[in-house]
């Protein structure tokens, strides 16, 4: 076919342009692409570029015209309602872009061809049947009507332009899709500068219109590229490109920069919105490059798919030549790696892309006795080329013993019924053991050139999915090594596609967390902190946390979207929630697509920890500083770290200890490494250390306390404190760290505070009988008894610390308030400090020692904040 001649004023090639019917569904979208055109056919600087646009039907338009069809089924006269509505739709559009004397000529045309339409389908109803031809015939009108629109709006612009039917120029070879050889007089000459095209129709070889079937619109508009020699062709839709996965699945995809045909080819083949395989061959054959843009927004470059992949040979090859230069490099430097096995560095990212397949089904075959026998396989797949089967992929065992192929769910019964009639003598002889279908799959594809000879794609690819707890039923790898495909529970496949765009660092780390006692003094804190460092955190770590839920001891929030509360209004959002339930707290977290849950519990909740060793066992991790589970049933302690050993999820309690200390941490590491611990030794409440560094002969003990309760120091109960309750918990936790079975209940403490005043039932919230704790007549009764007791210390030239003793000999601990020497590392202690020492085998002469402020709700909030970044840092 001769190529159409460049206008005489253009000094560009031409530049094709397409859209879609998403982008021509109104008036206004119209004159935004009309606009988009005239800019465009302006030039980037280098002259004026001559411009073709291939254009769809009007959006929803093909849709009404099929109406009309289905309609003259049943009834004539309810067909030529339905094609009045659709006339009427597009005239109106046309009427809203330009005025009478340019749309009257258009309108009638479109009236004539709905009367056309009427007569082509009149004698459906006799024969109770739609031919192919009558449709594709039909629904092709609304890509004309929709040319002749952008045409009008065109003219109002005052720009040369034309439109052209392209069932006058394209013609099929068969019923599919492919360029024949009869060409139209309208493709030559000096023409405007902006012709407007018909999408997806032509003409078969015999002059019947036709369709170009499901690669439609877009194989059009790279036909005609090439027919044009054109610079480029644009393909434009509602994105700003081709995404790294789908954005409605995985929020944190983004457009991808550049591909090769052959990584687009495969995206495509594996579900992905980019174009049909058999579209890019046009350009393909003429180099052109394919441009994926956003209509609305159009300064963004979007994304250019062009050129070849290489073949593995030529990239082994080059593999080969850059080892060889690296190691002549070696040898000029003197020698020294002169026989060293160089490889290739690998691309910082070796995939472009994860799609996927959905409404899948496994065809299975396994048969023992099969092993060794030829041709197993070849009789496989001709049953499915004879019964016309899609097959998505295929895997194989060793020896043809298990074949297993994927394809299209709603061919799986059909899929089946080939292969057992295939099989049928081995099914009776038991040479085959089974032929089985297994509905519901997904495929997930990585895709990309660079990962050719670049170790570990496949392992990081398994191993997101492992993290996520997804299920792998089947893999295959495609022999260029631009893709490696798996087939998953289609339940599975979001969180799947989520796992894997984030393994391979293609968007940032992400938690889906719920924070349980947001509401509280911690819970709050934690927040803060939270949106404090939210940039941070994205911007230097590639880390992103979503709160996806909420909830304070009354009320919860539950959010409904991929992307997280609006943390800085929490507070609000909590309060307008809905009534706290546990159950459905966690069910709503259990169903998050995001492979990596978190629950964050800041209370000090009996109830709550009672939900740890499900939360585990389901793969959320939990992390707190609530010491209940980490101290309280044995049993379910235990369960719970077993599933933490199955590698089911983490349980981060480093805060429980200490708040923000490393004191967990250190202990873990020191017996991980092969320590061992002799003595723990030290002073684990920050109240308490704040009370015997502030109670003094002119600071009655009850004011002491009652300065701590105004600091926040205390826990919301100041009688656990002052009990040794809470501290007793912490011990607890450490001695089962070091492997020693204690309960609560084992540890020798010293209760501070009388039976009765324990025992003692007041009036108000626990934070009104904290506030005023300090200063009832209760907590003076013991003013004196300290008082004697710290001026006997002082006397000595001593002070008074709350001493924690843990003897992993005898398997024993206390917790009680003694006299302690200025040669003592709790002799310095300051106010708001925690501190512990290790004895251990390594440690002789000096115990390793972890001291630091550790009271309030800002550094337990902290400890809690860094266990996150921790637990994120191992996804």
């Amino acid at each position: 076919m001769k190529k159409l001649d460049l206008p005489g004023s253009a000094t560009c090639d031409w530049e094709v342009h397409k859209f879609g019917g998403a982008s021509l569904a109104n008036a206004e979208l119209y004159r935004t692409v009309g606009d988009l055109l005239v800019n465009e056919a302006k030039g980037r600087g280098s002259g004026a570029i001559p411009t073709m646009a291939i254009v769809s039907a009007m959006g929803g338009m093909t849709d009404l015209l099929i109406k009309v069809v289905d309609s003259a089924l049943s009834s004539f006269e309810e067909a030529k309602q339905d094609i009045q509505a659709a006339v009427e739709r597009q005239v109106a559009t046309l009427r809203e872009l330009a005025p009478a004397e340019i749309t009257g000529p258009i309108e009638q045309n479109i009236r004539k061809d709905a009367e056309d339409i009427l007569s082509i389908v009149q004698s459906l109803r006799m024969i109770r049947s739609v031919p192919a031809v009558t449709m594709e015939v039909v629904t092709g009108y609304g890509e004309i009507w929709s040319a002749q629109t952008l045409f009008a709006y065109l003219k109002t612009k005052n720009v040369p332009t034309d439109w052209i039917d392209a069932r006058n120029i394209l013609v099929v070879k068969s019923e599919l899709v492919g360029l024949g050889e009869k060409g139209s007089a309208a493709t030559g000459g000096n023409v405007s500068p902006i012709i407007v095209v018909t999408g997806f129709v032509a003409t078969t070889a015999e002059g019947v219109p036709t369709t170009l079937k499901r690669s439609g619109s877009d194989y059009s508009a790279t036909i005609f590229a090439k027919l044009l020699e054109a610079g480029r062709v644009t393909m434009w839709k509602n994105t700003d490109g081709v995404y790294t996965a789908d954005p409605r699945r995985v929020p944190e995809a983004f457009p991808i920069e550049s591909l090769k045909y052959d990584e687009a080819m495969e995206l495509a083949y594996f579900g992905a919105q980019v174009l049909h395989p058999s579209a890019m061959v046009p350009c393909i054959d003429g180099n052109i490059p394919v441009y994926v843009r956003n209509i609305f927004n159009p300064s963004f470059k979007g994304t250019v798919i062009q050129g070849r992949s290489p073949t593995l040979k030529d990239t082994d090859m080059a593999r080969r030549q850059e080892e060889e230069e690296e190691r002549k490099m070696e040898q000029q430097k003197g020698g020294a790696g002169a026989d060293k096995v160089f490889t290739k560095g690998a691309p910082v990212i070796p995939i472009k892309g994860i799609t996927s397949i959905d409404k899948v089904a496994l065809v299975n075959l396994e048969g023992a006795s099969l092993i060794g026998v030829p041709g197993v396989a070849q009789r496989f797949m001709a049953a499915m080329a004879d019964s016309n089967i899609n097959v998505l992929m295929i895997t194989q065992a060793s020896s043809e013993h298990s074949i297993c192929v994927a394809v299209p769910s709603e061919q799986g019964s059909k899929a089946l019924e080939a292969l057992q009639r295939a099989f049928e003598l081995e099914l009776a002889r038991s040479t085959v053991n089974s032929i089985s279908l297994l509905r519901g799959m997904s495929v997930v594809a990585i895709i990309g050139e660079g990962m050719a000879f670049t170790l570990g794609t496949a392992a990081t690819f398994m191993r997101a999915l492992a993290t996520a707890k997804v299920n792998v039923r089947a893999i295959a790898q495609g022999s260029s090594e631009r893709q490696v495909a798996v087939v998953v529970n289609a339940e599975d496949a979001t969180r799947a596609l989520r796992a894997v765009h984030q393994a391979f660092t293609l968007s940032e780390t992400v938690a889906s967390v719920a924070i349980i006692g947001a509401g509280g003094r911690v819970g709050g804190e934690l927040v803060d902190q939270l949106n404090q460092q939210k940039s941070e955190l994205k911007e230097k770590l590639g880390l992103q946390v979503n709160v996806i839920a909420a909830m304070s001891s009354s009320k919860m929030i539950i959010n409904d979207k991929l992307m997280g509360l609006d943390t800085s209004k929490l507070p609000e959002l909590i309060e307008n929630g809905v009534q706290t339930d546990l159950d459905a707290f966690t069910a709503a977290i259990e169903s998050d697509i995001n492979p990596h849950k978190v629950v964050i519990d800041c209370t000090s909740s009996e109830k709550v920890s009672e939900y740890y060793e499900k939360w585990l066992k389901a793969g959320i991790h939990v992390i707190t500083p609530n010491k209940m589970a980490g101290s309280g049933d044995l049993g379910r302690y235990r369960r719970s770290m077993e599933h933490v050993k199955q590698g089911s999820a983490q349980w981060h309690f480093e805060s429980s200890v200490g708040a923000a200390l490393p004191i967990i941490s250190t202990l873990r590491d020191l017996l991980q490494t092969g320590d061992s611990v002799k003595l723990v030794e030290g002073s684990l409440s920050g109240t308490m250390s704040y009370v015997l560094r502030t109670f003094s002969e002119t600071t009655p003990f009850s004011e002491a306390v009652r300065q701590a309760v105004a600091n926040g120091f205390s826990e919301s109960d100041i009688r656990t404190d002052l009990s040794g309750h809470d501290c007793a918990r912490k011990v607890v936790i450490l001695a089962r760290e070091l492997g020693i079975d204690m309960k609560v209940e084992d540890v020798e403490v010293e209760c501070l505070i009388p039976k009765d005043i324990m025992e003692k039932k007041y009036q108000g919230t626990r934070e009104e009988i904290n506030n005023a704790f300090g200063g009832i007549a209760d907590l003076k009764k013991i003013d004196s008894d300290m008082l004697d007791r710290l001026k006997k210390a002082l006397a000595n030239n001593n002070v008074l610390r709350y001493h924690t003793v843990i003897n992993t000999e005898t398997g024993r601990a206390s917790i009680k308030i003694q006299e302690t020497k200025n040669d003592h590392p709790l002799y310095r202690l300051k106010a708001d400090e925690n501190l512990i020492c290790f004895h251990t085998s390594r440690y002789k002469t000096s115990p390793l020692i972890v001291k630091g402020s550790a009271a309030g709700a800002e550094l337990t909030a902290s400890g809690v904040f860094s266990d996150l970044l921790r637990l994120m840092r191992t996804f």
